[in-house]
């Protein structure tokens, strides 16, 4: 009989200690070690090698099937998963609560080519309480099968009937448990035991699983990182609850690029794709206001414009603030730092405040063109020219650098009726009705406002 000890296992990183400590030795998070009980198995080295244990990749390239692809209803998730979901693969999906995370997965179940089996298991909400949902959001799919337990052992006997051309939801894993873990639910050791148990089945029957992870205050997934490291995909729900607009992005991508992004619109029906997400977000823009840029930007493959607002008031205090949304404060405090530097503009008795419309979050760092010229123009109190995009990385010398898909958002800019793009003067010429106006150093912005 194995004999089971005491542990002391961390919270946040999943290191293990022989006693408490209120501090962990590893990621140095206070109060975070939590007593769990490991059970000891026997040791057993006499397992059994099959002869065809190692595979020679020139003898049997002939047998490897191409790995067949899922397409569900929704081109935009299509989109960020690289063409749908692939046979044997796990996806952690994770994002605040009530972002709409169960709304998204019961929306996959509606329809997807090629899938026999949909299984939606719910160990936070009754049956009837999916069932609700699944009424209101109008998903009539005969073969979509709900259950509601939090036993791993019990949802692995009942998928056991289940094998190929399958999709099965995990909702969520935080609150699934096995009886051979002496631990709560949400554990470390519960959480990467009942992940294991979903990865394995799902690699060794060709079954897609989705699991819901709930995340952190900070934003991450909880539970340990090596939870990520697992499966095979990792995607973020996220956006504001103020907007309707909601953002599918890929974290890790086994099968595809992590690079693309879903947009949604949450409404009472449930999500719907926004199929051209560049007018959703400068639906409201007026050219006759200062402080106001549009920025054409890259996501993955798809050119998205958005719009960048910046104020810039007078201010009493000795620090004046510099706060951001959907953007970088610490990028926008240098950006800052290099308008008073290299074009002579005193900003220590303003505060500057920048904010990305539509609830959009970006990184890129070609909007710091569009940062710039939005600030500008509010401190003259003077608008930007009409119909005009801007992009470019700016330096610390005040030099505008080259962006890449240069043609891909000149292209998306004129579509959208834009005439006029302001860029490095590195740029590449394009034989496009839009005219492209190159700069070469932050001080021309103030050049382009004066000739309003």
């Amino acid at each position: 009989m194995a004999k089971p000890s005491s542990k002391f296992i961390c919270q946040e990183c999943g290191a293990v200690s022989p006693k408490w400590m209120g501090q962990c030795d590893v990621c140095k998070s206070w109060n975070c070690l939590v007593e769990e009980l490991v059970e000891k198995a026997p040791k057993d080295s006499s397992a059994q090698v099959p002869d065809d244990f190692f595979m020679n990749i020139t003898e049997r390239a002939d047998v490897a099937a191409p790995t067949s692809r899922y397409m569900t209803s929704l081109q935009e998730l299509n989109r960020v998963l690289g063409g749908g979901f692939v046979s044997g693969s796990v996806v952690l999906l994770g994002g605040n609560p009530g972002i709409g995370k169960s709304t998204l997965l019961l929306q996959i179940l509606a329809e997807i080519s090629g899938i026999d089996n949909y299984i939606y298991i719910s160990a936070e909400e009754s049956t009837k309480q999916v069932m609700l949902r699944a009424n209101r959001l109008s998903i009539t799919n005969p073969k979509l099968m709900i259950a509601s337990t939090s036993s791993i052992h019990q949802i692995l006997s009942a998928l056991n009937e289940i094998k190929h051309n399958s999709i099965v939801i995990i909702d969520s894993i935080q609150t699934i448990s096995s009886d051979l873990i002496q631990s709560p639910p949400g554990s470390i050791s519960q959480v990467r035991f009942c992940t294991q148990e979903l990865v394995n089945f799902a690699k060794a029957n060709d079954v897609v699983v989705v699991i819901v992870g709930h995340v952190t205050k900070d934003g991450a997934i909880a539970g340990p990182k090596t939870l990520e490291h697992m499966v095979d995909c990792v995607l973020y729900f996220e956006g504001d609850k103020a907007y309707d607009y909601r953002i599918l992005r890929c974290e890790k991508n086994r099968f595809g690029s992590t690079d693309e992004i879903g947009v949604f619109s949450m409404t009472t029906e449930g999500l719907r794709e926004v199929a051209n997400p560049s007018s959703a977000f400068l639906s409201e823009y007026d050219d006759n206001v200062s402080g106001v840029a549009v920025f054409s930007g890259i996501e993955g493959t798809r050119p998205i414009l958005s719009e960048i607002q910046a104020l810039v008031s007078n201010t009493s205090i000795p620090a004046p603030r510099r706060s951001a949304i959907g953007f970088d404060p610490y990028r926008l405090s240098m950006l800052v730092a290099v308008l008073s530097n290299r074009c002579k503009l005193n900003f220590s008795n303003k505060d500057v405040y920048l904010n990305v419309a539509g609830g959009l979050k970006i990184t890129e760092p070609a909007i710091d063109l569009a940062v710039v010229s939005a600030i500008v123009s509010s401190a003259f109190h003077k608008p930007l020219p009409k119909g005009t995009v801007f992009f470019g990385e700016v330096s610390l010398s005040g030099e505008i650098r080259q962006s890449t898909l240069s043609y891909s958002r000149i292209k998306e800019a004129q579509k959208l009726g834009f005439t006029q793009a302001i860029c490095s003067y590195k740029t590449e010429n394009f034989d496009e009705k839009i005219k492209i106006h190159k700069i070469k150093s932050v001080r021309e912005i103030l050049g382009i406002l004066t000739r309003q």
